[in-house]
């Protein structure tokens, strides 16, 4: 069964409301998620007062220009791997100057599974700072769409928890 809008939007509304009670703001460095956190986070009104940037780096290229995301890691690793969405976080927030960045880069399918990352495998990493920085791959099931989905609640849930942890 696939996640509603409505059942993303909680997703982010509990993040935003956490992030304007601490004040503190928030960059997303998506790749399969297109952005769609960021959508997320800004689909309310106000919300420029949390969100300072939604970078999608889709492409390996982006990734190491945007982001600063090391030619090592991508060949030693492969885009979908902890050391490149540590490394994305770290970009993001020195890009954006965030108080916390979010990172994701996955498989959503159809295609470009292997036996080691098959179609779901998602990397997500958040922090606030390089050295602060905490990494989690998931195994979604499901179409590309249900993939993208839960990987947005997903990356919505593991920064809320991040920031009560804190």
């Amino acid at each position: 069964m696939s996640l509603t809008d409505a059942q993303l939007s909680e997703g982010g509304d509990r993040l935003a409301d956490l992030l304007i009670k601490r004040k503190q703001t928030i960059a997303t460095a998506e790749s399969c998620t297109g952005g769609w956190v960021a959508k997320v986070l800004t689909d309310r009104a106000g919300s420029s007062a949390y969100t300072l940037a939604g970078l999608v780096t889709y492409s390996n290229e982006a990734k190491r220009g945007v982001l600063g995301v090391t030619e090592t890691s991508l060949v030693n690793h492969g885009a979908v791997s902890e050391p490149v969405v540590r490394e994305m976080v770290a970009g993001a927030l020195a890009t954006t100057g965030a108080g916390v960045a979010v990172s994701i880069s996955g498989i959503a399918g159809p295609d470009g599974g292997t036996d080691d990352k098959p179609v779901g495998t998602v990397w997500f990493a958040w922090g606030n700072s390089p050295e602060d920085t905490e990494a989690v791959v998931q195994h979604f099931a499901g179409d590309r769409d249900e993939v993208r989905r839960q990987a947005v609640l997903f990356a919505l849930q593991g920064v809320e928890a991040y920031l009560i942890n804190r």
